[in-house]
């Protein structure tokens, strides 16, 4: 059984959202992402093709367990966009998204409640048609071995469900192998019964 924490569900596929309250156009963008740097990439590529909007309010969560995370009202009332837009993020339970909500302002004030839910609603809309995929916590494994065990640790290596990335054959073979985390101890074990002992096994 793979361990606690092992996985995490972000987005499946970047997706957007319009909705239309009052006059105001509301233009949700959900975006899968790896590191804060992709989600300001991606707010600077949103801000420049949406150049003459009003407001560009967003919110992410980054990490397996979450824990970096950003809300931006950009200009509206306080609390209004980036808490609503990161309350959908985490009410769908995901992470390593970015969801920005781009507002054009239609002549008509909505309140500070109206505004909430418009931004909730548009962000809800982006992330639903985004889908949900799973993302598992993998390490690198680099196996060095002798030649005459490179089959028995090929074999140990596709039982635990590992990928192999390289191999460089010199006088020792080193090999280097892609593991899901929860399957690395199981993994160590049967690659030392394997080569009865012999492989170094150096984990990134």
């Amino acid at each position: 059984m793979d361990a606690p924490g092992d996985e995490y569900t972000t987005l499946a596929a970047r997706a957007e959202a319009e909705l239309t309250v009052r006059g105001s156009r509301f233009l949700a963008l959900a975006v899968p992402v790896q590191d804060l740097a992709e989600c300001e990439a991606e707010l600077g590529a949103r801000r420049k093709l949406r150049h003459d909007a009003t407001h560009h309010c967003y919110a992410y969560r980054l990490g397996p367990g979450g824990g970096a995370w950003r809300a931006n009202d950009d200009g509206e009332p306080a609390g209004t966009a980036g808490k609503p837009i990161l309350a959908v993020i985490d009410g769908a339970g995901l992470s390593d998204v970015l969801v920005v909500v781009t507002r054009y302002f239609g002549g008509t004030k909505l309140g500070v409640g109206g505004l909430a839910r418009a931004y909730r609603d548009a962000a809800a809309g982006a992330v639903q048609r985004g889908g949900r995929a799973a993302k598992l916590l993998s390490v690198i494994l680099d196996v060095e071995v002798t030649h005459d065990r490179v089959g028995p640790v090929m074999r140990a290596v596709a039982g635990a469900g590992g990928t192999l990335l390289s191999s460089r054959y010199d006088a020792e073979v080193l090999l280097s192998v892609r593991i899901r985390r929860s399957r690395l101890d199981g993994l160590r074990a049967s690659l030392l019964e394997a080569t009865s002992g012999r492989a170094r096994l150096t984990p990134r």
